[in-house]
């Protein structure tokens, strides 16, 4: 039988449906079980973007190709509200739509390295980069990152680690898995030291929507005269306007590398999904108000669970932030997958194992509660208080 590429039978299969068999065991003992794994919009979007969308789709342009870098209409639009948050002058040449974030970032890290090379990535790392550099042969060297230091990392300690192999840095702000949101300080001292290196710092912006300051730059990475030699943001419309199903997302960069990464993006997407595109600039004008009210949201759902573990403080959140917290389970010396599995079968709480995002995260479990509703989060605290006598193997100690 002919063989399959050893890259890719060498990368990791995608983790959440491994663990959303988890809650097969699950008695309904506590009611309703909780999905706490991916990270999804919660809410749709109003009615009046449905219906921007239902026209859109009977047009005949949204059954044609489309540009490779996306929809002219769009990536106007899109550049317009990037400068207007961050207070910049990026022009639409300088961007490019893809179809979601995880192309994005396929399509970038591509265009920087080659198989042979590496690309820095923080721990815990998002589980979808690391496959990506498995996949193209391209060495994932972690950053380790700790709980004591709110999972920031240093660009000093970085730069020990940058050695002539190394083509980029990957950041994630707000940070997927550990809800880290990172200080325009650290984001510049990345930018200088890659600038100062010749690689590229790649920073996903996924979730900058759902930051504590609406309507404050995340950043000033923009404002550098010279942010175009290292820089490259990606970001996601999934996410930001509640429609993961249409597969949206953005590149913003110098418009040379955006001319690069088009070789890339004919060869994967051609063009990207028609119909969100048509829709998108109506959305982006209008729908800032309801873009505020679901930051507003996410951040009551913060709370919510944060006031739901408060009574439990052996069940310690290390970070917490936009769709995320990083939880740090009353457990030593039990794998986290363990963990996670238990927690799922037996109180019907389904969270993700530190294990999924790197070395050395044995000690923690993700969650991702962007899905779930505050009065459901408020109720998690007798799940969790049940949750101090898991049925996990013998070799398990409480803290």
């Amino acid at each position: 039988m002919a063989e399959v590429n050893r890259l890719i039978v060498d990368t990791a299969t995608p983790p959440i449906p491994e663990a959303q068999g988890w809650l097969a065991g699950y008695s309904g003992a506590y009611g309703p079980s909780v999905n706490l794994s991916q990270a999804v919009p919660g809410d749709p979007p109003p009615q009046s973007f449905f219906d921007r969308l239902s026209a859109a789709a009977a047009l005949p342009e949204a059954a044609k190709y489309g540009d490779i870098f996306g929809d002219r209409g769009l990536r106007d639009a899109f550049a317009e509200d990037v400068n207007t948050l961050y207070g910049a002058r990026i022009s639409a040449n300088e961007t490019a739509i893809t179809a979601g974030c995880n192309q994005a970032f396929f399509v970038s890290v591509m265009a920087v390295a080659k198989a042979g090379d590496a690309v820095l990535l923080p721990v815990p790392w998002y589980f979808n980069h690391k496959m990506t550099l498995d996949m193209l042969g391209i060495e994932a060297r972690p950053l380790p990152l700790s709980a004591e230091e709110g999972f920031l990392p240093d660009a000093a300690q970085t730069a020990e680690l940058v050695d002539g192999k190394v083509k980029a840095i990957v950041l994630v702000t707000p940070n997927n898995p550990t809800g880290a949101v990172y200080p325009d300080a650290t984001l510049q001292a990345f930018r200088e030291l890659c600038e100062a290196r010749g690689i590229w710092l790649i920073v996903d912006e996924t979730y900058r929507d759902f930051l504590p300051e609406g309507g404050k730059a995340p950043h000033s990475l923009f404002s550098a005269p010279a942010w175009q030699e290292a820089v490259i943001s990606l970001y996601s419309f999934s996410k930001a306007y509640a429609i993961p199903g249409h597969r949206v997302g953005a590149i913003v960069a110098s418009s040379d590398f955006v001319r690069e990464a088009g070789k890339i993006l004919d060869c994967v997407q051609i063009s990207p999904p028609r119909v969100p595109q048509l829709a998108l600039p109506w959305a982006i004008r209008e729908l800032k108000n309801w873009r505020e009210e679901t930051r507003a949201t996410i951040l009551e759902r913060i709370e919510a669970f944060r006031a739901a573990l408060q009574p439990f403080p052996e069940w310690r959140i290390d970070q917490i932030g936009a769709y995320f917290a990083y939880l740090r389970p009353p457990f030593r010396e039990v794998a986290a997958r363990d963990v996670a599995a238990a927690l799922a079968r037996e109180t019907g709480v389904l969270t993700l194992p530190g294990s999924y995002f790197g070395p050395g995260q044995e000690n923690h479990l993700r969650v991702a509660f962007a899905n779930v509703d505050a009065e459901t989060l408020s109720g998690l605290g007798e799940r969790f208080a049940a949750a101090g006598a898991l049925s996990i193997p013998a070799n398990i100690a409480s803290k």
